[in-house]
Protein backbone atom coordinates (compact mmCIF):
# COMPACT_ATOMS: atom_id res chain seq x y z
CA UNK A 1 0.00 0.00 0.00
CA UNK A 2 1.35 3.58 -0.84
CA UNK A 3 1.64 6.52 1.18
CA UNK A 4 2.33 9.71 1.25
CA UNK A 5 5.03 9.47 3.69
CA UNK A 6 8.13 7.71 2.19
CA UNK A 7 10.84 6.59 4.47
CA UNK A 8 13.63 6.65 2.06
CA UNK A 9 12.59 10.18 1.64
CA UNK A 10 14.48 10.96 4.18
CA UNK A 11 17.92 10.28 2.43
CA UNK A 12 16.64 12.85 -0.15
CA UNK A 13 16.80 15.71 2.69
CA UNK A 14 20.17 17.09 1.99
CA UNK A 15 18.69 17.51 -1.77
CA UNK A 16 16.51 20.34 -0.89
CA UNK A 17 19.12 22.70 -2.05
CA UNK A 18 18.01 21.73 -5.64
CA UNK A 19 15.88 24.12 -6.73
CA UNK A 20 17.13 26.80 -4.18
CA UNK A 21 20.74 26.30 -3.07
CA UNK A 22 21.10 29.34 -1.62
CA UNK A 23 18.60 28.90 0.85
CA UNK A 24 19.42 25.62 1.37
CA UNK A 25 22.93 26.28 2.15
CA UNK A 26 21.79 28.96 5.06
CA UNK A 27 19.05 26.92 6.15
CA UNK A 28 22.06 23.97 6.83
CA UNK A 29 24.37 26.04 7.84
CA UNK A 30 21.83 27.30 10.56
CA UNK A 31 20.46 23.66 11.64
CA UNK A 32 23.91 22.11 11.82
CA UNK A 33 24.66 25.50 14.55
CA UNK A 34 21.60 24.43 16.48
CA UNK A 35 22.76 21.15 16.70
CA UNK A 36 26.30 21.99 18.21
CA UNK A 37 27.16 21.15 22.29
CA UNK A 38 26.11 24.61 23.45
CA UNK A 39 24.58 24.73 26.94
CA UNK A 40 22.55 21.60 25.94
CA UNK A 41 24.18 18.36 24.79
CA UNK A 42 24.00 16.95 21.74
CA UNK A 43 22.30 14.42 23.59
CA UNK A 44 19.85 16.76 25.42
CA UNK A 45 18.79 18.13 21.75
CA UNK A 46 18.51 15.32 20.42
CA UNK A 47 15.81 14.62 22.90
CA UNK A 48 14.08 17.78 22.62
CA UNK A 49 14.21 17.24 18.72
CA UNK A 50 12.42 14.03 19.13
CA UNK A 51 9.78 15.19 21.36
CA UNK A 52 9.32 18.33 18.92
CA UNK A 53 8.92 16.38 16.39
CA UNK A 54 5.84 14.11 17.77
CA UNK A 55 4.23 17.53 18.61
CA UNK A 56 4.49 18.43 14.57
CA UNK A 57 3.75 14.53 13.76
CA UNK A 58 6.57 14.98 11.05
CA UNK A 59 7.40 11.52 10.65
CA UNK A 60 10.63 11.77 8.75
CA UNK A 61 12.06 13.44 12.26
CA UNK A 62 10.68 11.31 13.99
CA UNK A 63 12.88 8.38 12.59
CA UNK A 64 15.43 10.47 11.79
CA UNK A 65 15.22 11.71 16.06
CA UNK A 66 14.94 8.04 17.06
CA UNK A 67 17.71 7.09 15.22
CA UNK A 68 19.80 9.93 16.39
CA UNK A 69 18.77 9.88 20.58
CA UNK A 70 19.36 5.76 20.53
CA UNK A 71 23.30 6.90 18.81
CA UNK A 72 23.55 9.38 21.25
CA UNK A 73 23.16 6.57 24.19
CA UNK A 74 19.47 7.44 24.99
CA UNK A 75 17.27 4.45 26.19
CA UNK A 76 13.95 3.31 24.97
CA UNK A 77 12.71 4.75 28.24
CA UNK A 78 13.93 8.15 28.12
CA UNK A 79 12.74 8.19 24.34
CA UNK A 80 9.74 7.52 25.60
CA UNK A 81 9.48 10.17 28.59
CA UNK A 82 10.93 12.84 25.55
CA UNK A 83 7.28 11.54 24.09
CA UNK A 84 4.97 11.71 27.29
CA UNK A 85 6.29 15.15 27.28
CA UNK A 86 5.28 16.33 24.13
CA UNK A 87 2.35 14.53 24.47
CA UNK A 88 1.55 16.45 27.86
CA UNK A 89 2.55 20.05 26.17
CA UNK A 90 0.55 19.62 23.17
CA UNK A 91 -2.80 18.55 24.95
CA UNK A 92 -2.17 21.25 27.28
CA UNK A 93 -2.10 23.78 24.83
CA UNK A 94 -5.68 22.17 23.57
CA UNK A 95 -7.10 22.56 27.09
CA UNK A 96 -5.36 25.71 28.29
CA UNK A 97 -7.36 27.37 24.84
CA UNK A 98 -10.44 26.25 27.12
CA UNK A 99 -10.16 29.30 28.87
CA UNK A 100 -10.97 31.26 25.47
CA UNK A 101 -13.93 29.29 24.97
CA UNK A 102 -15.03 29.88 28.46
CA UNK A 103 -14.67 33.39 28.14
CA UNK A 104 -16.51 33.60 25.06
CA UNK A 105 -19.34 31.43 26.39
CA UNK A 106 -19.59 33.93 29.28
CA UNK A 107 -19.75 36.95 27.17
CA UNK A 108 -22.18 35.01 24.88
CA UNK A 109 -24.56 33.96 27.67
CA UNK A 110 -24.62 37.68 29.29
Amino acid sequence: MKTYYNSEDLKKFGNIGEFSKELADKFFDYYGSVFKEGALTAREKALVALGVAHAIQCPYCIDAYTKDTLEKGCTEEQLMEAVHVSGAIRGGASLVHGVQMMNHTKKIMM
